[in-house]
């Protein structure tokens, strides 16, 4: 049952291979809603799984995981479609939740923390579908300078990877800091891996940030993001940026 147990949870919570269902399950559903609600609620699922459990997951499987963030966070490098690479970096994001469950064992805390990692891909599920209906797709490199063309979008598009990449403010940045700062004396070359997948994470946000927000306009004029949805997605950022400097992650 422990076996079979961990083998599910290891498809809720992404460890390759069993992390390909999740990605070709996300990528074959079109509507944004089903999507957004897929990101929140699939890493749960996994969590829950590993309550029953009640037990730390082996080190050998949280190595696993931290092995499964690296292929994703390397494989976010080079995936331009957006909706792609919101999938990849969620995998990648929720595998070093195993990580946090060998140290924590309060299911809130890592719950809250699920919550933490997806909230800015559920945003960017939404940004992802706003894209594709103004402009047909969501790829880099197709048409850039957004900035140029739909700033209102573009500021949310930016802030959005931001917050996935884990930077400061944001609830990945003391997740991560959290869980490396927990990995140091018990798996030191863990908590190196992790550092890397973080830097990956700047990498790739870096990159889609380029490919499609900065430069020159290659696009004729689109309708902008109008201020009545600008307004609470923002509000809801504000709201992860004060979460994750009061009480998620490092802090909990």
């Amino acid at each position: 049952m422990t076996a079979f147990g961990y083998l599910l949870a290891a498809v809720f919570l992404p460890l390759f291979p069993a992390s390909m269902l999740f990605n070709r399950l996300f990528a074959g559903i079109g509507n944004a809603w089903l999507r957004m609600l897929l990101l929140l609620v699939w890493p749960q699922l996994g969590l829950l799984v590993l309550a029953a459990l009640a037990g730390r997951p082996p080190a050998w499987v949280v190595y696993w995981a931290v092995l499964t963030a690296c292929l994703y966070a390397f494989r976010s490098l080079a995936v331009r479609e957006l909706g792609l690479w919101t999938a990849h970096m969620a995998t990648s994001a929720w595998s070093l939740l195993w990580v946090a469950a060998m140290f924590v064992h309060d299911h809130t805390v890592l719950a809250l923390q699920a919550v933490g990692f997806s909230a800015p891909f559920i945003l960017l599920a939404w940004l992802v579908a706003h894209l594709e209906s103004v402009f047909g797709a969501a790829y880099a490199g197709t048409y850039g300078g957004l900035a140029q063309t739909v700033p209102r979008l573009s500021l949310l598009l930016v802030l959005n990877l931001l917050a996935a990449a884990g930077t400061p403010l944001f609830p990945g940045f003391f997740i991560l800091l959290a869980i490396i700062t927990q990995s140091l004396s018990g798996m030191p070359a863990g908590a190196l891996l992790i550092l890397v997948v973080w830097l990956l994470w700047a990498w790739a946000a870096a990159r889609m940030t380029r490919g499609m927000v900065i430069g020159p306009a290659c696009a004729e004029a689109r309708p902008d993001l109008h201020i009545a949805a600008v307004v609470p997605a923002g509000f809801l950022l504000t709201i992860l940026a004060v979460a994750g400097a009061t009480s998620l992650g490092y802090l909990l």
